[in-house]
């Protein structure tokens, strides 16, 4: 079994913070690339940071330069969203992504693809 699990979701208002966590558990042999999406009401998801196989961050979306902050602890399995000066143009459902490779249950080799966190729901109000 393998799961994400994400925690840190709320309601504020206009100008506050929160902060996001995911934490990967189960058997599995490695993971590998990591990162955030957001789904708003009715759109598509989108990808908001990612990173490589490191706790260094490879992208940020261009709206949240400069007020969000991920950051990757590798050992732990973890990754965090700090979220500041929220707009409410922040909104949705934020999700946890994941690269994972397994041990073949039958048969010799692995499989790698990706995991999704239930989603967290943020909700910023003017």
């Amino acid at each position: 079994q393998v799961e994400l699990v994400e925690s840190g979701g709320g309601l504020v208002q206009a100008g506050g913070s929160l902060r996001l966590s995911c934490a990967a558990s189960g058997n599995f042999f490695s993971i590998g690339e990591m990162a955030w999406y957001r789904q708003a009401p009715g759109e598509g998801r989108v990808q908001i940071a990612q990173f490589g196989r490191s706790d260094t961050v490879t992208y940020y979306h261009d709206s949240v330069k400069g007020r969000f902050t991920a950051s990757r602890d590798v050992a732990k399995k973890t990754i965090d969203l700090q979220m500041n000066s929220l707009k409410p143009e922040d909104t949705g459902v934020y999700y946890c992504n994941a690269r994972i490779t397994t041990r073949n249950v039958q048969g010799p080799g692995f499989t790698a693809r990706d995991y999704w966190g239930q989603g967290s729901q943020v909700t910023v109000s003017s």
